[in-house]
């Protein structure tokens, strides 16, 4: 009993000799190295190391990797790739029970950076990367005297996110990027916060907040899945959510649009009955159509949908369309009256009767532009009345002698073929002056019809564009607030 108690100090003296001999050995630099403290320690913690280990001593203890990320920058956001490229600063730390020391020993150095390439790193990714950002190399990690291991970097990140642009420009994008270790299960490796999720949601400190894109906050969720229903994987799931700041469109898309939609508005106070109406139409429909190519490479882009701004600059079009169309058909109307009959009595009474009653139209102010112009013929048509009086048989002057010299005829046989020719003539002139009398009031009958027309079409298109407007509005405050 008395020998293996002696043999057991020896053993423990031997032992202390030993380490004792190779921290000495290990100080016992020379040249420039000689007495630097940090050499000694990287020695130290080097010495025997095995980087291939994960850094316990009791296999059966899982390593814990704390992380903390903070959204830096958003550089880019593809929506045709669906893509979104960020800038984060990302910090990790976990404890390397291999790489513990006494300051006391060391000058009082209580930690140390070291080469990444040189300890044990966990093999933590991020789910979403599809491609390799441009992120600069940090080659070191700072190691505490506990063995806490801070391995802090930044990151450009290229991840797959599912971008849904149908509220564009008042669209709000929620992207994640979860951070999982590719191989090692909930046993080996688990991951936790560094701070609290309030923390993380509500941190906006290093966001450069003066891009298209506004951060909102930062979501932090754990969770643990297996696939097999065997092996659990541990994994933080960041949810960055984005607004895009829509200033810049509403001024560049929308309100160049609307300024084309009020334009197409005035432009129904031309008169139906002139040809300006029609050309200052198709210059809309032209314009806003050079305006569409224009800004065709502005609006986002998916296989799978449109945003709503797409579809208001379609309905516009047709809206523009529709006016026009509707502007060609009154003019056809209102002109050409020769060509057409007397309007039907049913028109009349719909359109003359009922739709004015509706519309709380007067007939009487479209009338007054007809009667201008038609004196000169009924004065003329009067002078010739007066001045001849036609039978089957004779036409006799006035009885005034005078008159009969204004003529510059001598009526002397009534049966003459002179007196025969001026009757047919005198026939003739009154049958056109009566057709055109006819023709006048047919003309007069389809111009009331086009006007009527014209602003019930006018009032029903007004309706729609504001009631269209009203809910592309009231659906991008909506979205815009929320």
């Amino acid at each position: 009993m008395k020998c293996s108690a002696l043999w057991t100090a020896l053993f423990i003296c031997l032992y202390g000799a030993v380490e004792t001999c190779s921290v000495k050995k290990l100080s016992n630099n020379t040249g420039r190295f000689a007495n630097a403290t940090l050499v000694r320690l990287n020695e130290f913690l080097s010495a025997g190391y095995k980087k291939g280990v994960r850094p316990v001593r009791d296999w059966r203890q899982s390593t814990t990797v704390a992380i903390d990320l903070m959204v830096y920058a958003i550089l880019n956001v593809d929506e045709k790739n669906q893509v979104l490229t960020t800038y984060v600063w990302y910090r990790q730390q976990w404890t390397d029970e291999f790489l513990v020391w006494d300051p006391e020993k060391f000058d009082d150095v209580e930690q140390i950076s070291i080469p990444t390439a040189n300890i044990w790193v966990p093999d933590i990714l991020i789910n979403e990367f599809v491609d390799v950002g441009k992120s600069p190399d940090i080659p070191y990690v700072y190691v505490g005297h506990t063995g806490l291991v801070r391995n802090y970097k930044p990151i450009q990140v290229v991840t797959a996110c599912s971008l849904n642009i149908y509220n564009f420009p008042y669209d709000v994008q929620k992207c994640s990027l979860t951070f999982q270790s590719w191989l090692h299960t909930t046993k080996d490796i688990n991951i936790t916060l560094m701070r609290t999720p309030e923390e993380v949601m509500n941190d906006k400190s290093v966001f450069m907040n003066q891009g298209e894109w506004e951060l909102l906050h930062v979501l932090s969720v754990y969770n643990e899945f297996s696939i097999d229903n065997d092996d659990y994987y541990a994994e933080m799931k960041f949810h960055v959510v984005i607004r895009r700041r829509p200033l810049f469109y509403t001024v560049n898309l929308l309100l160049p649009s609307i300024f084309l939609m009020v334009m197409d508005i005035v432009g129904f106070y031309l008169p139906p009955d002139s040809g300006e109406r029609v050309s200052f139409k198709i210059t809309l429909l032209l314009g806003y159509s050079v305006f569409l190519i224009i800004v065709s490479d502005t609006l986002p882009a998916t296989a799978i949908g449109t945003p709503l701004i797409g579809v208001y600059f379609v309905v516009c079009m047709a809206l523009l369309v529709i006016s026009l169309t509707e502007s060609v058909l009154i003019v056809r109307l209102v002109h050409k009256q020769d060509l057409q009959s007397r309007v039907p009595q049913w028109v009349k009474h719909l359109v003359l009767e009922k739709i004015t009653m509706l519309l709380c139209i007067r007939n009487k102010k479209f009338c007054s532009n007809l009667t201008q112009g038609s004196d000169l013929p009924q004065y003329k048509e009067n002078n010739m009345n007066t001045a001849v009086h036609c039978n089957h048989h004779s036409c006799e002057g006035p009885k005034d002698p005078e008159r009969n010299i204004g003529l510059g005829l001598s009526i002397r046989d009534s049966g003459s073929p002179v007196m025969d020719g001026i009757l047919r003539e005198i026939t003739t002139i009154r049958q056109f002056m009566e057709k055109k009398n006819e023709s006048r009031e047919i003309a007069k009958e389809w111009l009331q019809v086009g006007y009527v027309l014209d602003i019930l079409l006018f009032r029903v298109y007004l309706l729609t564009v504001l009631a269209y407007s009203i809910t592309l509005g009231t659906l991008w405050s909506v979205w815009q607030n929320v």
